[in-house]
């Protein structure tokens, strides 16, 4: 009988359920499926699932939770495990959904899906997830709360425009809009300060928004958003890594020369940074001559402008890891150089 030498439990998180699958691996790098279970996404669904487990596996080998981060549901449960002191691993949907594309693997279901993430914990050396800083999820919190607001605020002087301009309007329903809209724009204010506020009492990440805000077109709130999204860049291993997160990866589908459709962004990642980028990278074009001269280059090549618009913004994400990885603040003439040499972003011709 060949000997055990790693034990993983894959789960595929739900709002209200966790898909678990656990499997073994053993000296000849064969691997096994042990059992399958589905729990609660509850504490008590936790406290049961820990208990199967423990009675399905090995004390002397060692066992390793892996799942992947689901918006927010994921969330109770890593706390959980962190806190009694259990080897976890959370990884990025990109990097579960790539790994997934090279099994044989033909239907899609949490059952499928929880066995995926159990072989990848059990076939790749995964780093251990550290519970993230308050300060990275009240950023999350705080600009995604601010983004909801800006956008309710778009949709109300719509409103108040649309009834404006009618033959017939009613003061009293324009009177009220005008009231949330007040009401609306207190608290994206209130909300900016409590950022400013939680940024300058923390001075590691005080240091981070300032570099970040050392490249053109990037603000405190597009730092602020960045770093909560990413909790401080925590899960990303680098740039290539980041923009697939986001979703600002290019898909290209070519087979032959019959096939061969449109390269477009993937959009299969995180849409807050998605969205956080658009501002930073038109004020970059417009405001600095080298990001303009870039853009124009692009549009030259390329014909549309939201191509180039979306090249920029994935060039600025990247940047943002630089920046944070070296610890030095934007040097123009070092990018500019840089970016010259980098030809392939006139080859990236995502769409929104």
């Amino acid at each position: 009988m060949e000997k055990n030498v790693k034990q993983v439990l894959g789960i595929d998180v739900a709002q209200n359920e966790l898909v678990s699958c656990l499997g073994k691996l053993d000296e000849k790098f064969l691997t096994t499926i042990t059992s399958r279970k589905t729990f609660s996404n509850t504490k008590a669904g936790f406290e049961k699932m820990i208990t199967w487990v423990e009675k399905l596996t090995i004390k002397e080998v060692p066992l390793h939770f892996v799942m992947e981060a689901t918006g927010v549901y994921h969330q109770l449960l890593a706390n959980y495990l962190y806190n009694k002191g259990y080897h976890l691993s959370i990884i990025l949907p990109n990097k579960i959904s790539n790994y997934f594309r090279t099994l044989s693997v033909k239907t899609v279901t949490d059952a499928t899906m929880a066995e995926v993430i159990m072989k990848f914990g059990l076939e790749r050396k995964l780093d251990n997830w550290e519970a993230p800083k308050d300060v990275y999820r009240n950023l999350q919190q705080l600009t995604r709360e601010r983004s909801q607001l800006t956008d309710e605020k778009v949709v109300i002087k719509n409103q108040i425009h649309a009834e404006e301009a009618q033959a017939y309007t009613n003061k009293k329903s324009i009177q009220r809009s005008k009231k949330r809209l007040a009401l609306i724009t207190k608290q994206i204010k209130e909300i900016e300060v409590e950022l400013k506020t939680l940024i300058a009492e923390d001075a590691e990440v005080k240091t981070i928004v300032l570099l970040l805000c050392s490249i053109p077109g990037i603000g405190m709130l597009t730092a602020a958003t960045i770093l909560g999204e990413t909790n401080g860049f925590d899960l990303i291993r680098n740039k290539r890594q980041l923009t697939s997160y986001a979703g600002l990866d290019v898909k290209e589908k070519q087979s032959g020369t019959s096939v061969k459709g449109k390269p477009r962004i993937s959009k299969k990642g995180n849409k807050h940074l998605r969205k956080c980028m658009h501002l930073p990278a038109l004020s970059a074009i417009k405001h600095d001559g080298r990001w303009k001269a870039i853009f124009t280059r692009i549009v030259s090549k390329q014909g549309i402008k939201m191509k180039a618009a979306v090249a920029i913004q994935r060039k600025l994400l990247e940047m943002t890891y630089t920046i944070f990885k070296t610890q030095k603040p934007y040097d123009k003439n070092y990018f500019v150089s840089k970016i010259e040499q980098e030809v392939e972003i006139e080859n990236i011709v995502a769409v929104v």
